[in-house]
């Protein structure tokens, strides 16, 4: 149920390697954070564990809000353009959810880490910098850390609602779940676990009724928050 086509919102290769990095040649600096793009409506911060289904749901989700209003950011993207620069890497396999990415997975999550650790809103000023205006929503799909929520809820502390999508295990394994030590116990996969209180919770556990009715009262939320703005 993840692995939905996304051929129509990525670009090709070479058009990612080229917009990531730029984004990584002009990082922001935290005083610039607010102006680095046109303020949103709605900011969504989506968290959740490996093959739980964050890409599958959110994808609906932005389908049914509205393309020409909401976008989906990844943390994950100027992260893995300048990792593979680093590593001299094919930036749209990383993208992809691919055995490519899952061989140099473990690694890149140390050094993402390492970036983290010497600036913990590194990647969310990157991800955040020059978003059309015309978004009104900002999908945030992988938030993996404490230190991600406390930056939204810092910088666009009205707009962001945090969500949580939820899969039983036997659900996340039909999914090609098996769990690997360094990635599945590592911070990037755990520090959401605990200390967070989810404005939404959506359970994806291949019950289309249960998910519509979750997803249609975050849109109703959403849709309260644009016509107020």
């Amino acid at each position: 149920m993840e692995e939905v086509k996304k051929s129509q919102k990525r670009k090709s290769s070479g058009d990612n390697e080229e917009k990531a990095t730029d984004l990584i040649k002009k990082p922001k600096s935290s005083q610039q954070d607010k102006e680095s793009s046109e303020q949103p409506s709605v900011v969504l911060l989506f968290s959740g564990k490996r093959k739980s289904g964050k890409d599958f749901v959110t994808d609906i989700l932005q389908q049914r809000i509205g393309q020409d209003v909401c976008t989906i950011l990844r943390l994950s993207g100027p992260l893995k353009a300048q990792y593979a620069k680093d590593h001299n890497l094919k930036l749209d396999k990383l993208l992809d959810a691919t055995e490519y990415k899952e061989k140099y997975r473990a690694d890149m999550i140390k050094w993402g880490e390492e970036k983290r650790n010497q600036d913990p809103g590194y990647f969310c000023r990157l991800t955040t910098t020059d978003v059309p205006s015309s978004f009104k929503v900002w999908i945030i799909s992988d938030a993996r850390r404490q230190t991600d929520v406390k930056y939204f809820k810092e910088h666009f502390t009205k707009e962001t609602l945090t969500v949580r999508v939820e899969a039983e295990l036997k659900v996340r394994e039909s999914r090609g779940y098996v769990f690997t030590k360094g990635v599945d116990d590592a911070e990037s996969e755990c520090d959401l676990d605990t200390g967070i209180s989810w404005d939404f919770t959506l359970h994806n556990n291949g019950d289309k009724h249960t998910l519509d009715k979750e997803l249609n009262s975050l849109i109703e939320c959403v849709n309260e928050r644009i016509s107020k703005n």
